[in-house]
């Protein structure tokens, strides 16, 4: 790139950033900086950076944080940029009576000053020096220095929270090394400050434990399935394990000095006594015996294989485990170690000789009391190692633990409060707000996760601090986290799609105070900080920008409502079946419509597109708006006669759906109609226990009370328990039958079989529309 256009995006980015001269973060500032800092003012000028720059710091410690932001200009610039001792442009000054994480930067057209008390204060400050300037200081094709700048600004800054946390499920996917740094040097930027490392599950162990050797010869590979996770099935025998991977200690001591030189405490989990299976692959002398075997590596959720855990009546068990801790502790130097604890089925206890005679000498009550023994021995032993212990919210379901920091994560999380209650610190990472690995968009334009949506917006105005929380459970609260599990990640970009960009709304929503939250002033610095992502390769997701839709049936036909989680966003559409562009009619208000359209709409700015087209085809038939009612209700109904098919993914939020019960749906068509034929759409999810219904009564009525059977249909075992995932319909023909109201009674099927990836789970039934003609 020439110097004149890095000169007019510096000028672009100053008019941007001087706009708002003098007033602080709290009052919506552009700073192009994520998290924004707690206070800002903008002076006039700006502070120039040259080849002649130079760095003035006061220790080692320092020097080798200034050298990391030197690093990244020199390799673009040529420039050997200096570092002294004695004097210099941009200085770093200690000032012990700020908060260890605390910093202020004061930017002059001569000088840029830091103060911190420590190197977390002066390491986050030049991470706001990075993102200040362009997103090609990570772009080595620029050779050019010259014309980079800072505004002249005044920042004092601080965390709201001690811990900022990401964490890493390595075991479903393998993480590879190179993509675990690139990720590290992301969330360092934004001042991330933990890394947990789910290194151990069923799906694979992936550190290298020298006194066990087995664990990754074994426990990290498994059958390689194109299934996607919750469909795979488990290895059979005589089949090859080629899926996998670990880290050495050499490579993991290379990840954690590497974090460490960017603030962030990498901890490990070593997960207890459940999703153990790959351990036990390696040693199944360590499970109960009267669990099956072979145990083998799972590959996805396992079914009842999953069931098999560590047994709690072995004290062979008990040894290996603080081996593994011992070597652990060698390798992290953290004050952590996570022990998981979480989703123990005690299936097998309970019919262990072994486990219940622990429980007869230990004089313990009941198995779960017995987990309680587990993770209290574990915790005591890794106590004894010098290192604080962790687990997830379930270990409040028994005794808890001393000392034990708790992860609160089913649901909201609020299982953690219970910890509070009896003094314990905990962090929340709630699953219904902060799991990554549900859809941060229209799940429409989304690659296939677990139900439900995370987006963007929600984990930015996600508040963990609850008003009827008293005040000494808030004090307890050590910060938030954003979990990544990778059962849908099949590669280092679906990893890195899942993470970003909604790491950035976590960073902030753990700096900031409430007061300071700006959704707008977010975007707007995100969008700075996506030209930072694209120059280091990562593969951020743009789900932002697409379009959710609503339609819902109304006395003379659909209301369609169109939503952007974007507000600075325009939103063009067209009903004639051609690709909306920026000339297109303007969305302002929610739609009309009383016949079939193919409605297509997007997002632009500056005429631009920036989202995928969503597509609409509004299909009418006599059922279409119509009133619906059903035994038991059920959320959305609106889906059955909204015009809308679904896709193939149940929870799009155009699909009906009745758990584990059988039910009825009636559909008023307001006068009788003549009715030769009527479809009903169906989904399977095998993976998920999504599955048609076992049988199928259409009926009619002109009085809503009396009924007549005009069709019916009966599946099959096969049938109902097809594989895969798909969208099908049940179609009834030839009917000639003349009704106002039309009903539809369905027979659940029951539970899963056997031989079902999901034995004697409950069934979900969905239905997407009932089309009548």
């Amino acid at each position: 790139m020439q110097i004149k256009s890095i000169t007019t995006m510096i000028g672009l980015i100053l008019l941007t950033v001087l706009s708002g001269c003098g007033k602080s973060a709290t009052e919506k500032q552009p700073s192009g900086i994520i998290p924004a800092p707690v206070k800002i003012e903008y002076g006039t000028g700006k502070f120039v950076l040259t080849k002649n720059t130079v760095w003035k710091v006061e220790t080692t410690g320092q020097e080798a944080i200034a050298r990391q932001l030197i690093g990244q200009i020199e390799k673009n610039s040529g420039y050997a940029l200096a570092v002294s001792y004695e004097k210099g442009d941009i200085l770093f000054k200690t000032d012990a009576a700020l908060a260890p994480e605390a910093y202020t930067l004061n930017v002059t057209p001569a000088t840029i000053e830091i103060t911190a008390a420590g190197l977390p204060g002066f390491y986050y400050a030049t991470q706001s020096l990075r993102q200040l300037l362009p997103g090609m200081i990570a772009d080595s094709s620029s050779k050019e220095v010259s014309g980079w700048s800072i505004p002249v600004m005044s920042i004092a800054d601080h965390p709201r929270f001690e811990y900022r946390g990401l964490m890493l499920d390595v075991s479903r996917f393998f993480i590879p090394k190179e993509t675990v740094i690139k990720i590290i040097d992301a969330a360092a930027m934004m001042k991330i400050n933990k890394l947990h490392m789910h290194l151990v599950d069923d799906n694979g162990w992936r550190l290298e434990i020298k006194k066990y050797p087995e664990l990754t010869e074994v426990g990290a590979w498994r059958v390689d399935r194109e299934d996607y996770f919750p469909a795979r099935k488990n290895q059979q025998p005589g089949e090859s394990v080629t899926n996998g991977g670990f880290y050495t200690q050499q490579e993991m001591k290379e990840i954690v000095a590497y974090a460490a030189a960017r603030q962030i405490e990498v901890i490990p989990e070593i997960e207890m006594p459940a999703h153990t299976n790959a351990s036990l692959a390696a040693y199944p002398d360590l499970a109960c015996p009267v669990a099956k075997k072979p145990i083998t590596v799972l590959p996805g959720i396992g079914g009842k294989n999953s069931e098999i855990i560590y047994c709690a009546g072995n004290e062979r068990v008990f040894e290996f485990l603080e081996d593994v801790i011992d070597e652990v502790t060698e390798i992290f130097p953290s004050e952590y170690i996570h022990l998981g604890g979480d989703e123990a089925s005690k299936t097998h206890w309970k019919a262990c000789p072994k486990c219940q005679a622990r429980m007869k000498a230990e004089r313990i009550p009941n198995e779960e009391e017995l987990q309680s023994y587990f993770m209290k021995r574990m915790c005591k032993y890794v106590q004894q190692k010098g290192k604080k212990p962790m687990g997830w919210d379930e270990l409040t379901n028994s005794e808890l633990p001393d000392g034990v920091t708790i992860f609160g994560w089913q649901g909201f999380g609020n299982a953690a409060l219970k910890a509070a209650r009896q003094g314990h610190p905990f962090i929340m990472t709630p699953a219904r707000i902060l799991y990554l690995v549900r859809y941060q968009g229209p799940q429409w334009f989304e690659p296939r996760a677990y139900f439900g949506n995370n987006t963007l917006k929600d984990v930015y105005e996600y508040e963990p601090v609850q008003k009827e929380w008293q005040p000494e459970e808030a004090a307890l609260l050590k910060g938030i986290q954003a979990s990544l599990w990778t059962e849908f990640c099949n590669s280092s970009e679906d990893v890195e799609y899942m993470i970003f960009p909604r790491l950035a709304a976590l960073a902030e929503a753990a700096w900031i105070p409430v007061s300071g939250k700006d959704w707008p002033g977010f975007l707007s610095r995100l969008d700075h900080l996506t030209g930072h992502w694209e120059q280091m390769g990562i593969n951020y997701a743009h789900s932002m920008f697409n379009l959710d839709h609503m339609v819902l049936p109304a006395e003379k036909g659909l209301k369609v409502a169109i939503s952007s989680i974007r507000p600075d966003l325009d939103i063009r559409f067209t009903t004639d079946g051609s690709a909306p562009d920026a000339q297109s009619a303007s969305y302002t208000d929610t739609l009309m419509i009383d016949k079939s359209v193919t409605l297509k709409a997007a997002t632009f700015r500056n005429g631009k597109q920036m989202g995928q087209t969503l597509t609409l085809p509004l299909q009418w038939n006599k059922a279409t708006g119509k009133k619906v009612t059903a035994r038991p209700n059920a959320d959305r109904l609106y889906a059955l006669t909204n015009g809308v098919r679904g896709s193939d993914k149940h929870s799009d939020f155009e699909w009906c759906g009745w758990y584990d019960t059988d039910f009825s749906f009636v559909v008023d068509l307001g006068t009788a109609q003549t009715i030769n034929e009527v479809k009903l759409g169906s989904v399977t999810n095998h993976g998920m226990a999504v599955h048609i219904p076992a049988s199928i009564e259409l009926l009619a009525s002109d009085d809503n009370q009396s009924f007549s059977r005009i069709g019916a249909k009966k599946y099959n075992q096969n049938d109902i328990f097809a594989e895969g995932i798909y969208v099908s319909d049940h179609h009834f023909m030839d009917l000639n039958a003349k009704a106002r109201y039309v009903k539809i009674v369905a027979k659940n099927p029951g539970v899963c079989p056997q031989t079902h990836v999901r034995p004697n789970q409950k069934i979900w039934v969905y239905f997407d529309e009932i089309i009548i003609e």
